[in-house]
């Protein structure tokens, strides 16, 4: 089965499935829905509202140079229903039907064999996985939810490169804390400090730049201002095609966290976006070989496998890192990163998202901090697209 490319938009009384598929045949498409449930093809959705069949449906099929458009208007169920989170692909895929105990698996629904006979009985939403063993209860886990354990084991070569923490898998968290702590503080050098601190002016250039959260949180507060009606809001944060494609190729997972562990992990969702903050303004949103390290460098999540316990925690943990590692040691820019991550976070998940899918993309292309995404920013990335 395959996820053909394809987008969601609404007015009041429709919802509008556009899908492309290239070089095919109208005659092929096999369509499907109701209430919840939408399938075309392969791959179902599960809708964040009710449609229904009642004679007002249509599709068309548009063909431009061999790509071919499929554009489906479903009637709302509920006329002038607002269905939330259309922009959030990968949490559409997954059936709500089952769910497991396991900390962290693949939502998946039993099938009988397929055969020609029962053809039509087929479960368009099974997921094949290959059968892995149950894994033993974990020692000193780390990771997204810290729901990971022995992965650094085989990679002792690579690993001096992507984190701090020496032989993770047999540190507990308390000593990693400690010798975080330690190191932080053998690391910071006044001399570099006060050059930053009094010869300013190219930090004092750098606190100048606006990402583009700053003119999206204007637009919502000007907009907050004229009206409360939800439905009426525009896209605050659009979403590149290549954005959509990594979100349209995540497997999704659910993640049954307790609460210590859901703590974890939106202290951890902070960290982090403080790190990407302050790569985005010393950089002025540039990308370069440095942007993979300053992110993984600053925060205490990826670089230690830190699992904080309050918020003060991780704001004190950012500035010192800042004021120890990166080239521009100057508190500006750690205030500077608290307001810009206070803003993402008020401009909601699709925000929140769209930056963790740019620090994806970053350690995807620096070997090897590539790890990162598998233990962390991929799970991030599909957590937050289901959380309220």
């Amino acid at each position: 089965m395959i996820t053909p490319a394809f987008e969601l938009t609404q007015d009041p009384d429709f919802l509008a499935v556009k899908i492309r598929v290239p070089y095919a045949r109208a005659s092929e498409f096999d369509v499907y829905f109701e209430g919840e449930d939408f399938k075309f093809y392969a791959k179902p959705l599960t809708l964040p509202g009710r449609i229904v069949e009642d004679g007002r449906e249509k599709a068309s099929y548009n063909t431009d140079e061999g790509i071919g458009t499929f554009t489906i208007q479903l009637p709302k169920e509920v006329p002038g229903q607002y269905f939330e989170g259309l922009d959030m692909l990968t949490s559409l895929l997954a059936p709500k039907k089952s769910r497991s105990a396991k900390p962290l698996v693949e939502e998946i629904a039993a099938s009988a064999e397929l055969s020609e006979d029962n053809e039509e009985e087929f479960d368009w939403e099974v997921e094949q996985v290959p059968y892995e063993e149950s894994s033993p209860p974990l020692q000193h886990p780390y990771g997204f939810g810290n729901l990971r354990s022995g992965v650094f084991q085989r990679l002792q070569d690579e690993l001096s490169d992507v984190i701090d923490v020496k032989d993770p898998d047999q540190t507990p968290a308390e000593e990693r804390r400690r010798k975080r702590l330690a190191a932080e503080a053998a690391k910071f050098e006044p001399d570099h400090y006060l050059a930053d601190f009094f010869e300013d002016e190219a930090i004092k250039h750098l606190l100048k730049y606006k990402p583009w959260w700053i003119d999206a949180r204007k637009k919502m507060t000007a907009l907050q201002g004229e009206s409360h009606q939800e439905h009426d809001s525009p896209a605050f944060v659009v979403f590149s095609e290549e954005e959509r494609e990594q979100m349209r190729k995540f497997t999704n997972k659910s993640y049954l966290l307790d609460k210590r562990s859901r703590h974890h992990v939106y202290l951890g969702l902070i960290d982090i976006l403080l790190a990407y903050c302050y790569e985005i303004c010393v950089n002025e949103g540039e990308k370069n070989v440095e942007s993979s390290w300053n992110i993984r460098k600053l925060s205490a999540t990826l670089c230690w496998l830190e699992s904080f316990s309050s918020i003060h925690d991780v704001l004190v943990s950012f500035g010192r890192r800042v004021l120890c590692y990166p080239l521009y040691r100057h508190f500006g820019l750690v205030t500077r990163a608290f307001n810009d991550t206070v803003i993402i976070l008020q401009l909601g998940k699709a925000a929140v998202l769209k930056c963790l899918l740019d620090i994806r993309k970053i350690f995807m292309e620096s070997d090897p901090a590539y790890i990162l995404n598998d233990l962390f920013i991929t799970d991030y990335c599909i957590w937050i697209q289901k959380v309220k």
